[in-house]
């Protein structure tokens, strides 16, 4: 085994114990001392690759965004095109199938989104891009099969959703009232619920 190919082994471990840790425990309960115990790393190796807590929780967020992705825009290529509501639906049932899949990606999403440290949240909605591409083309798609109101095109609807992407979950926080978001699951059903 090549030096190149132990260190990405090396980072591939570290990444799956901080998956671990922070998909179990949540980032405020989550230590670097756990994540070394659940991969059997030493501190030295983990602080050769990586600068800390905060640096891996961002990492194991934006694999998260990626993979979610990745697998939601797979599934609605593969299975077809549909629109309109059919599609929101759609879109919302793939994602909950990926955390059903992923309990620790679930976990993880849930603590980004709903229970974000306050230092990381700038980087947090960064990390967002791949699941923000994602949102694109499903508001696309299902624009598609949308009746629109006299006077609104497509193009001026499409604006409309998408400039509601940074303040998405704000409004659906406020639409919630007392009501209190439990699970990925949870805001999804309120998410569908807001888009409807």
């Amino acid at each position: 085994m090549t030096q190149k190919e132990r260190q990405e082994r090396s980072r591939r471990e570290i990444r799956r114990a901080a998956m671990e840790e922070f998909g179990s425990r949540g980032y405020e309960a989550a230590t670097v001392d756990g994540i070394c115990g659940r991969g059997g790393i030493s501190k030295g190796m983990l602080y050769h690759y990586y600068t800390g807590k905060d640096a891996l929780f961002l990492l194991c967020v934006g694999d998260m965004f990626r993979g979610m992705a990745e697998y939601v825009g797979q599934a609605m290529e593969e299975g077809g095109v549909d629109s309109g509501r059919s599609c929101i639906r759609r879109f919302f049932s793939l994602r909950e199938r990926y955390f059903r899949e992923n309990p620790l990606e679930q976990a993880t999403f849930e603590n980004a989104m709903l229970h974000p440290p306050k230092h990381l949240r700038e980087d947090i909605q960064r990390l967002r891009g791949p699941v923000q591409e994602i949102n694109r083309r499903f508001l696309g798609m299902a624009l598609e099969g949308l009746t629109l109101r006299e006077g609104v095109d497509r193009q001026k609807a499409y604006r409309y959703l998408e400039s509601l992407d940074g303040a998405f979950f704000p409004i659906v926080e406020g639409y919630q009232g007392q009501k209190e978001i439990g699970d990925a699951e949870a805001l999804f059903a309120l998410s569908e619920e807001v888009l409807d």
